[in-house]
Parts: C-alpha cells; structure tokens; sequence
C-alpha cells in the first residue's frame, strides 16, 4: 500500500473530491454504513481545527485514491478515532472490494495503538481487533414517511397514537405547532445547547458542551455546508415558543442524529418524541434514506426504530509498549461500563445513583 499522512488543512481539493464521491456510492456498492457523516471529510477538517493532532491517510492503488483513515494522534503514538467520545460512526472510507493490513496502516500513520468505540460495520481488518459489539438503531425512511409511519403504527399502535394525540394537545394547550427542519438562527443554537447541558447535569452526566473543544467543534459544524454535507438544526415551536431542538449532522442518503433536548416545562407532551416524528417527514422529503439514531439503549429509540445497525469498540494494536500501557489503562473502565449498561439489575441503581447527584448538583 502507498499511504501519505496528511494534516487535515493539507488534503488536496481533488482527495476530498474523492472521498465525498467514495461516500456517494457507497450504498451502490453494498456499504451504506460508509456515508455516515462522521466519516465524512467535513466531520475530520472540523475536528482538526479544534484539536491538535488530527491526521488523515490517504491510501493509493494504482495511482488513485482508495481509501481514507482519518485520526487523531497523541507524540506518543497513541490513536484515537477523530472526535472519540462525539463521533458515532468510525473507521476506513474505501473504495469496493479494497482491503488493508491493520498493523501496515498503524506503523505508517505512527501509530502503537488505536482506540475506537463506534467502529462501522464491515471494517474486517479492524473489527478483529473489537473487544464488544452494540446495537445503534435506525428510522428507515427510504420508502418515504407515510410508509415509516404505517410501519410505526403496526409495530407500536399504542405508541404512535398517543405521540400524535400529544402533538394535537400542544397545539390546543400552547400554540400553532410549527417545525423548522433547518433553522439558521444561531440563537435556537444556544437555546439546544443550554438545554442539553441542563440535561446532562440532571441526569449525572458529564456536560460535553463544558469542554471547549466539543463547544467549538459544534458551532463550526453548525455553520458548515457543502454539496452533500451540513450540520442540521431542527427545532419544533408551539406558539413561536422553542420547545425542542436537535442539532446532527447529515450527508446525501444519511442524518446522523447527535444533540436532542426540549425544554422539561413541556415534557408531558412528549415534545422530543414529536420532533424526532417531524425529523423523520422532513428526512423523507429531503431524499434521506435513514436517521441514524446512535448507539445507546433509550427507550424512545426502541419505540422509534425500524431496525439496528452494528457498531464495535475495542483496540488495534502493534507489539510496542505504548499500546500495551494504553490498553491496560483504558481495558478495565470500559468493560466495568459494559457491564453495567448490559446488566439491568446494576443499571438501574447505577443510574438512579446519578440522578441523584445531578438533582444535588442542579441544586447547588
């Protein structure tokens, strides 16, 4: 194989041309998980300029392009997949039938070890590697919205007549209920935002939008747009009032959806449930094929999928010290989570635990 590691400022005009075209076929040719839009060229550029370290290979054959690898490198050769801990879809963007030697592509972009926890399917050299696999639930829409709801209807009927009828009462109770699919307005941006970190200190978790480079990482993807690329910014309004957002990431055939939230005032509308059901209609109609809800087990993605997709997490590792220490480190505390998540009699304590402290934090 013929790799060059490139920064990502570095990558000519004609290999992003590449990529995005690698991207735009690649459910011709029996890989749609490879349009996903964190493996796409604007997601790395993005990443690069808010974190040190971000390098994309670029594998030729023949003269041409035929793969690339986008990660991020610490000086001592510890890998990560670009924006581990945001980024829900990773690995290699390839051409059909291309295959690759993991630990060649590891000694050529300088790495000992690299780490990923949403690797796409399909990636064989690097799912060797995978120490677990998880479920990421999907909307198929490519049939269009009326079919996804007929579907809805016959595997849920309980579920989507009470969203709708929910939907109803808002408008009756608040407002003319409107749903902007692209909303420009930067405001609702930071509307999104403060609701999601609310959200996150409510429920014990770590705020991602508390690290500036997620926060930065956002607002460049939000004002990112290309031919088949944009951040998207969907907010649903009662009475000119926001009352829930979501902000994701979308290519020609996939919307990858990332940072939902609504304003708890109206919860017992089910306002996030309504938007993701206006998210699917307006998906439809724009030519999108699926929704990519994430890996994660929410009850509102099993009420909502279709079906699931398979991502994996694990280590691509050389013989050398660094990933040896670099495992050892990192093996413990994510086989500690799985098992939690994995495990509903440590789960729900476990979560009832950190409510708990977000209520005392919120408090506070």
């Amino acid at each position: 194989m013929d790799i060059r590691v490139f920064r990502p400022g570095d990558l000519s005009f004609a290999d992003r041309a590449a990529w995005t075209a690698l991207q735009a076929k690649a459910h011709l040719h029996g890989s749609p998980e490879l349009a996903n839009p964190f493996l796409a060229p604007e997601f790395t550029l993005a990443v690069g300029r808010a974190r040190r370290g971000t390098r994309i290979a670029v594998v030729h054959e023949g003269g041409e392009p035929a793969a690339f690898f986008p990660f991020q490198r610490t000086a001592t050769g510890v890998g990560r997949a670009v924006g581990l801990g945001v980024s829900d879809c990773q690995g290699l963007v390839h051409r059909p039938g291309f295959t690759w030697d993991a630990q060649e592509l590891l000694r050529a972009c300088g790495l000992a070890v690299w780490e990923f926890d949403h690797l796409a399917e399909g990636q064989r050299p690097f799912e060797a590697s995978a120490s677990g696999t998880f479920p990421s639930p999907v909307m198929d829409v490519d049939q269009g919205y009326d079919t996804y709801l007929r579907h809805l209807r016959e595997r849920s009927p309980k579920f989507t007549r009470t969203t709708l009828a929910k939907e109803r009462k808002l408008g009756r109770d608040i407002g003319e209920v409107r749903y902007v699919h692209d909303e420009r307005d930067q405001t609702a941006l930071h509307t999104l935002m403060a609701w999601k970190s609310a959200q996150y200190r409510r429920t014990g978790r770590s705020d991602r939008f508390a690290h500036p480079w997620i926060n930065e990482l956002t607002h460049q993807l939000f004002h990112t747009r290309s031919e088949p690329f944009a951040g998207i910014l969907s907010v649903l309004y009662a009475g000119d009032r926001p009352i829930a957002a979501h902000f994701g990431l979308r290519t020609e055939r996939v919307l990858a959806c990332w940072f939902p939230a609504y304003d708890t005032e109206f919860a017992k509308y089910s306002p996030g449930l309504v938007l993701h059901l206006r998210m699917a209609e307006a998906a439809a109609a724009d030519g999108i094929a699926y929704l990519d809800l994430g890996r994660g087990q929410k009850e509102y993605k099993d009420s909502l999928k279709t079906r699931e997709i398979t991502v994996s997490e694990g280590w691509v590792t050389r013989r050398h010290p660094v990933a040896y220490g670099h495992r050892a480190r990192r093996a413990p505390v994510r086989a500690l989570r799985n098992a939690v998540l994995a495990r509903p009699e440590l789960f729900e304590p476990a979560d009832r635990l950190l409510k708990r402290m977000g209520r005392i934090r919120s408090r506070g």
